[in-house]
């Protein structure tokens, strides 16, 4: 029976944070009492209780003495929309506005596979680094990078704790040309789930991608994984082509208008460089 708990826990914690989500259960509204939860659904006060400890553990909810338990509103972080269609403009931009928590940096012989991703040559080593990336102190993203090794010596570990990565690699003088990049989905092991604060085996995002400069040598490999609750990607599209022939087709999303200038009504997005494929 005990074994049987956790998971009704949890699925009751999945059920009502979907409610929560998904703006059905609106900021600031009373959920119903422990007692109508646990008839409502058929378990018992304790398996509500450990599943709204882990609502108010998300921040998702509050509890009030004397007056009950409330959907947070106003001070829940928004999740991290990444565009898909201007990837390299967006590296920097997240790695302004959010915080960084370095986890370990070393330098290590490479694989075969990544030795030839990157292009290396016999015997260099890379510059392996591991960081989770937070916002509004809460944790979203486990990022696990490598950089050639004549590359990663121009900054240092207290630099990368501190300044997005791909800024440092130009600011050393490389030039971050373009990207490959594949999207999919895991499961969190052990370490991973302990850094993101979850549960082991909760799904997440996966996203591996290498940078290239303008001879098409591999300046980073990065293996990403995200939790899907604090992350999505996102490409806008746009109908392109003739008569017979259309298709969809990847746009960069426009960005946002300065203070005092106005927004040309009759400007277009451009399509954007990084994305060379078209979706059907």
């Amino acid at each position: 029976m005990s074994s049987i708990e956790p998971l009704k826990a949890r699925r009751l914690y999945l059920l009502l944070r979907d409610r929560i989500v998904s703006g059905e259960d609106r900021p600031q509204s009373r959920l119903p009492s422990e007692p109508t939860l646990a008839a409502q659904y058929g378990v018992s006060r304790v398996t509500v209780r450990r599943a709204l400890d882990q609502l108010a553990n998300d921040g998702l909810i509050e509890r009030r003495a004397g007056s009950g338990t409330f959907v947070r509103g106003g001070g829940t972080s928004m999740p991290v929309v990444a565009d898909l269609s201007n990837v390299l403009t967006h590296l920097v931009e997240m790695g302004r506005r959010t915080d960084v928590k370095l986890l370990s940096f070393g330098y290590v012989a490479p694989s075969t596979l990544m030795a030839d991703t990157l292009g290396l040559a016999p015997g260099e080593r890379v510059q392996r680094s591991v960081r989770v990336r937070l916002i509004d102190g809460q944790p979203f993203s486990h990022l696990t990078t490598y950089v050639p090794e004549r590359i990663g010596i121009s900054y240092s570990e207290a630099d990368l704790a501190s300044t997005p990565l791909l800024e440092l690699l130009e600011r050393s003088g490389v030039v971050a040309e373009r990207a490959s990049q594949s999207i999919g989905a895991t499961l969190a092991g052990p370490d991973v789930a302990q850094a993101l604060d979850l549960e082991i085996g909760a799904a997440l995002l996966s996203m591996t991608r290498v940078v290239y400069d303008p001879f098409g040598r591999g300046i980073e490999h990065l293996q990403a994984l995200y939790r899907p609750d604090r992350y999505s990607f996102n490409m806008d599209l746009a109908r392109t082509g003739g008569d017979g022939a259309r298709r969809w087709a990847p746009i960069e999303r426009p960005r946002r208008p300065e203070a005092k200038q106005k927004l040309d009504p009759k400007a277009r997005p451009k399509r954007a460089e990084t994305q060379r494929r078209t979706v059907r």
